[in-house]
């Protein structure tokens, strides 16, 4: 099966600093992958890298069979969305017109009816269409995050990149956001959508992601399903934590119970 993304021997060095290390690994469409590791990992790093917004050191990384370092930032954006850690809140437009900012690689002279739609139809998925009309800067900060969300999705592309996707919602909207990916990863559309999401909340990617990245020191410990990859073993080294782990079982999902730190000489 043809990989809709593969990362080979990925490296990033920021000066002598080895960021990432030969990073390797591959997304098929239609799946969800998240990130995990302990700040300073490379996650932030590692999406950058996918969207070409940094250049890797060394290494090589294929959309599609195609070589991201040759494509330019249009051809990208139709084919990649990305939802950064960091949300500037100096736009001065409404919900609507922010949306529709995903829609520009798609637009070569007027906006269509088809963008128009394509944006109502993402505030709708979203639960903003309440919204489409606020200013964008007098939103709060789980609002922004929403809407950024938002013209990530209405970009229609089929590989989204979120980093830290939940990290200002309250614990409602988190679980919402993680099922509106998941939903949009898993129905059935004419072109598949995967998912690579960096996060720290290790229960959220045990209960949706298909499979784990889980990164240490700049390099992939282990990759896997989640029951393989999130062991008592792989936590304490990766985080420095003693937990619990309660297996999958056909109706709860693989729970992670952090019972304290690691002191030194447990580690």
């Amino acid at each position: 099966m043809n990989s809709l993304l593969h990362v080979q021997n990925l490296g990033f060095h920021w000066g002598k600093r080895k960021v990432l290390d030969e990073v390797q690994f591959k997304i098929q469409a239609g799946e969800f992958v998240a990130i995990l590791g302990e700040n300073g990992a490379g996650k932030s790093t590692l999406l950058k890298c996918i969207n070409k917004i940094l250049k890797p050191s060394y290494g090589e990384i294929y959309l599609n069979g195609k070589n991201v370092q040759s494509m330019d930032i249009i051809e990208i954006s139709k084919h990649i969305s990305y939802v950064p850690q960091s949300i500037s809140s100096q736009f001065s437009m409404n919900v609507f017109d922010v949306v529709m900012l995903g829609r520009r690689p798609h637009i070569t002279w007027n906006i269509g009816k088809n963008d128009l739609e394509k944006v109502s139809e993402t505030l709708e998925f979203l639960g903003l269409e309440d919204f489409a009309f606020r200013k964008f800067d007098q939103l709060s900060g789980g609002e922004r995050q929403r809407v950024i969300i938002a013209k990530a999705v209405a970009q229609d592309a089929s590989l989204l990149l979120f980093d830290e996707p939940t990290s200002d919602l309250d614990l409602k909207n988190q679980i919402q956001i993680m099922k509106k990916i998941n939903t949009l990863v898993s129905r059935e559309n004419e072109v598949k959508v995967s998912a690579l999401v960096a996060i720290h909340d290790i229960n959220m990617a045990a209960r949706f992601a298909d499979r784990v990245l889980l990164l240490h020191e700049g390099s992939i410990l282990q990759q896997g399903t989640p029951s393989n990859v999130l062991t008592e073993k792989n936590l304490s080294k990766v985080f420095g934590v003693t937990c619990e782990i309660e297996a999958k079982t056909e109706t709860t999902p693989l729970r992670i119970i952090v019972k304290d730190e690691m002191d030194g000489e447990e580690k």
